[in-house]
């Protein structure tokens, strides 16, 4: 069988429970890389047992992160690059898709525009062995052509938990991009708990963007996921329209449970239909708690002032350079919810 020309890159930290599985799915790949960050749990030599061509990372605290790093560094042998999280599993049908998608491609496809500069990849959430069939699943741009993508560099630098992969948001995009068909299996391995460390980081960045308007401008600058809809329908019920909408819905949690559960038909799949619904709707929950325990703890450090100081020391707006500093960012309140010392692992355009 012919081997697919595509390049696939698996970022890992200690996953030793998800890697075998994950390599096992992407065999029929031209050639595969696990860049590693100091694992300390057998992942290097998990991914050498499957031949995988294993490369060391190790962040400098700047961008580029390690995704558009990957991009940059790697010695790929193909163009088209498929990004897969070590808890991800590409389905037969998605590879099968890949290969007829790779076999069709025009040679030139960099110039002629025929083909899109990216694919949306749908991700299926598989729930204590249980692939769900409904309920809501995460999009991300996953396929990439790498002559015509770019992570773009977010001012989010002083989000520490967010770490060394770059956050909720997908690559700017030189063309349009397309959809394929068939999904990719997210299956963790690892325990709940790990979970739970993992988006109690993502919400730490989440809050931090949303405080100051850094969200809204990033969804702006996001491509839509909504591949097939005229323009005018589009800006309506395109990607970046939903996410605007979820932006500005009083009463996330809620609103994030209902549309899990009810309207996408998540309690078709019984309780791992709820079980995935209320997670959505706890991790917007602990979104809204640290928004909120930080707008307090301003408060109330501006209450306790003299009134002298704060007349001496009025609030100014930081400059250009200075918009996104650490010192207007947003910091998890001390409480159960405190920052996890998990590293992070490639995060998805959704809640996971």
């Amino acid at each position: 069988m012919t081997a697919v020309p595509v390049s696939v890159v698996v970022m890992t930290h200690n996953e030793a429970a998800n890697l075998p599985l994950c390599l096992q799915a992407l065999d029929r790949f031209a050639e595969c890389f696990v860049v590693d960050s100091a694992s300390d749990d057998g992942t290097p030599d998990i991914a050498r047992s499957h031949g995988a061509r294993l490369v060391p990372f190790h962040w400098n605290g700047r961008y580029p992160k390690k995704k558009q790093w990957c991009l940059d560094t790697l010695p790929l042998a193909h163009d088209w690059v498929l990004f897969v999280d070590a808890d991800e599993r590409p389905t037969v049908g998605l590879v099968d898709e890949i290969a007829r998608l790779m076999a069709d491609s025009p040679a030139d496809s960099e110039t002629d525009g025929l083909l899109p500069a990216a694919y949306w990849i749908d991700g299926r959430p598989v729930v204590r062995g249980r692939p769900m069939r409904f309920g809501c699943w995460n999009r991300k741009l996953a396929l990439l052509d790498r002559r015509r993508v770019r992570f773009p560099e977010q001012p989010d630098l002083d989000v520490a938990s967010m770490w060394e992969v770059e956050g909720h948001y997908q690559p700017q995009v030189d063309g349009r991009a397309g959809r394929l068909h068939h999904p990719m299996d997210h299956d963790d391995a690892k325990p709940p708990s790990a979970w739970f460390d993992r988006h109690n980081r993502y919400s730490d960045w989440e809050a931090a963007l949303r405080a100051d308007g850094r969200m809204e401008r990033l969804i702006d600058r996001e491509p839509d996921g909504a591949p097939g809809l005229l323009p005018g329908l589009a800006a309506v019920f395109g990607r970046r329209a939903q996410k605007r909408l979820l932006q500005r819905l009083p009463a996330r949690p809620l609103w994030a449970f209902l549309h899990a559960y009810l309207l996408r038909l998540g309690a078709l799949d019984g309780a791992a239909g709820l079980d995935h619904a209320l997670a959505r709707a706890f991790y917007y929950w602990q979104v809204g708690l640290k928004m909120r325990s930080a707008a307090q703890a301003r408060s109330s450090t501006i209450r306790s002032l003299p009134v002298r100081w704060i007349s001496e020391h009025p609030r100014t707006a930081p400059s250009g350079d200075d918009a996104h500093s650490s010192t207007s960012a947003i910091r998890s309140p001390p409480s159960a919810f405190s920052r996890s010392k998990v590293r992070l692992r490639t995060p998805g355009s959704s809640i996971r």
